[in-house]
């Protein structure tokens, strides 16, 4: 699903129009944003929590050549899903019928898309 989807499965739900749809979307995106900067941490009953951690400085490796590579310290954001969207998760079992983004739909060497 994209952010396009969102504003038209919200203009179709609520009967506003996509523009306004949009801007409500943009909106709200940019206010978990700033948020997030901010405090560090958000938490969406029944949904989820976002978070802001600390990843330490550590030493990667290149996959293609076995070459070490210093990975810097960074914050990243991390995602926990909510027991209502876990459950639902759980309860649908298996995965969508699509290949994942920047999958060309052709089959792995394992059959697998």
């Amino acid at each position: 699903m994209t952010k396009k989807d969102i504003v038209r499965t919200i203009a179709e739900e609520i009967g506003l129009p996509q523009q306004k749809a949009r801007e409500f979307v943009q909106t709200t995106f940019d206010t978990l944003v700033e948020t997030l900067v901010r405090e560090g941490r958000i938490e969406l009953r029944n949904f989820g929590i976002f978070q802001i951690k600390q990843r330490e400085a550590r030493v990667g490796r290149n996959p293609r050549t076995g070459e070490e590579v210093p990975v810097s310290a960074r914050r990243v954001v991390v995602f926990k899903p909510g027991k209502k969207m876990e459950e639902k998760v759980q309860k649908a079992g298996g995965f969508p019928n699509h290949p994942p983004r920047g999958g060309d739909g052709e089959p792995d060497q394992n059959g697998s898309p």
